[in-house]
């Protein structure tokens, strides 16, 4: 259950989307002023994170008053249509992201990292897990993350030619597109678990 659970989070975050996502930004950016924005982008979202796994059926309940099964409904549909994006559209489907340096992270955080389908899945983490099971599965997902966009970052840095930074963007799409079927899946199981779940 832990390593399915960490699965999925990491198809939601979707590193190879984000770094896609990303690459205008890195193109105006030194590496410094980049990596402390996508930093301080991943620690926003893990406090979000932490907070819906550790207390995400009370606040759904008691401050909300949403079934959190109709959440999870919504935020399976959410993501089956952006996974639909991915796959028909691609790299076109991707926003460029404009602003300061200050809202670069929230903006990174909130539209990228942070959805309904992440927070579901962190919610359902705190269902399965103790808190500090919770927490150790939210860093590590984030963290990885984290690593591997750095990692895509200094690959693409030391291609030595022109074609071959092409080629290699070209991956990265295609990475886009067949994560676009796995997050489609994902979508698609949040939304029958709910409807599952609601009716019981």
């Amino acid at each position: 259950m832990f390593l399915s659970l960490f699965i999925s989070l990491m198809f939601l975050l979707n590193p190879f989307a984000l770094f896609v996502y990303l690459n205008p930004i890195m193109e105006d950016l030194s590496p410094y002023d980049f990596f402390k924005v996508l930093f301080k982008a991943t620690l926003i979202s893990f406090i979000i994170f932490i907070i819906f796994s550790l207390f995400g059926k009370l606040i759904f309940s008691h401050v909300l008053h949403i079934s959190i099964h109709a959440f999870r409904i919504f935020g399976g549909a959410v993501i089956f249509a952006m996974a639909l994006t991915y796959i028909i559209l691609g790299k076109q489907s991707l926003i460029t992201l404009r602003g300061s340096l200050d809202d670069l992270a929230s903006e990174i955080a909130m539209p990228f990292l942070v959805g309904a389908a992440t927070i579901s899945v962190c919610i359902l983490i705190g269902e399965k897990f103790s808190p500090a099971t919770s927490v150790i599965l939210i860093t590590l997902a984030l963290a990885t993350n984290y690593l591997m966009i750095v990692l895509l970052y200094y690959i693409k840095t030391k291609i030595p030619s022109k074609a071959l930074r092409i080629a290699f963007n070209k991956v990265l799409v295609y990475s886009l597109r067949i994560n676009g079927f796995f997050i489609g899946a994902i979508g698609v199981n949040m939304i029958i678990q709910g409807i599952k779940n609601t009716f019981k």
